[in-house]
């Protein structure tokens, strides 16, 4: 069955940010299973979010995809800082508005995230008994070694986080936050520097409330974020939906390897960008997404 969906723009609290959010309700009375949804890394509610948010709630599950402080629409000083303290912070608040909402079970709350918000949803669950079912698609989860591997070996990270420090340092003495493009075609000190139609399109997920830049002084806190660590902690029954040709499937074999509680690894097919708006790479993760939920959620 596919369900009527209503949006509202919502506004929570997180640790004294106010932080803007959609929430995508099914046409279902009384308290309901309800999820948290967050995107890749330097996005916007309005990408990738939106996207599963509205096929969760379809399914029947009232879902929640929202700014992250310093970022789209939220509040937050410095901005477009991928900063993982503060983003597993932001989810933990998330989650805190919906187990108070007059339309969630607080019992039946899960969390979905995509990409580089898969890390940072998984660290939260694992310190987060409120999040009682889990699922990461096309996650992006590194470790150092997969760190060195991607951003050319121990002297570019070291470049990055040298950068980055300078560019905090100067933050801390009052000058102007230092910023590259989150993405180019052009310019190599982009956070991500190539080919990526996704964000380039402005028929996919080059939106209106996406900034393409990154703070420079989020490097040093994005190369030393290692997930790992918190899989053994996740007793919550956790799907994880890949493709050996997206990004980084080692890093999603090691962490489902490493899980604490029940776990169901689900290859297909598709690159990284497919599984965040092409139908038919979005219809099949979603569906194996809802259906996870819909059981765990029960």
């Amino acid at each position: 069955m596919t369900h009527t969906v209503r949006t509202e723009r919502v506004t929570f609290d997180s640790a004294g940010e106010n932080l803007v959010g959609t929430l995508y309700r099914p046409d279902i009375q009384g308290r309901g299973p309800a999820v948290v949804v967050t995107g890749s890394w330097t996005t916007v509610k309005e990408q990738m979010a939106a996207v599963y948010a509205r096929r969760m709630a379809e399914a029947g599950l009232t879902a929640l995809a929202f700014d992250f402080a310093g970022f789209g629409e939220s509040g937050g000083e410095p901005r477009q800082l991928e900063s993982p303290e503060r983003k597993i912070r932001d989810i933990h608040s998330a989650v805190t508005f919906l187990a108070r909402h007059e339309s969630v079970d607080p019992g039946r709350i899960g969390a979905l995230g995509i990409c580089a918000g898969s890390g940072y949803t998984a660290v939260n669950a694992a310190d987060d008994p409120r999040v009682r079912s889990l699922a990461l698609v096309a996650p992006w989860l590194h470790d150092a070694a997969l760190v060195r591997d991607i951003y050319g070996g121990d002297e570019g990270v070291r470049r990055r986080t040298d950068a980055g420090l300078a560019a905090q340092k100067r933050y801390e003495s009052g000058e102007a936050a230092q910023f590259v493009p989150a993405v180019s075609t052009t310019d190599p000190e982009a956070a991500m520097f190539g080919p990526f139609d996704y964000y380039l399109d402005d028929r996919r997920g080059a939106v209106p409330a996406w900034d393409n830049r990154f703070a420079v002084m989020s490097w040093p806190q994005w190369l030393a974020f290692d997930p790992h660590p918190a899989a053994a902690r996740i007793t919550a029954p956790t799907v994880i939906v890949h493709s050996q040709e997206a990004a980084i499937p080692h890093g999603a074999e090691k962490f489902s390897d490493a899980l604490g509680g029940p776990k169901n690894l689900v290859w297909t097919s598709g690159t990284q960008f497919d599984f965040y708006d092409q139908e038919a790479k979005v219809a099949e993760a979603a569906g194996i997404v809802a259906r996870h939920f819909t059981q765990t959620l029960a």
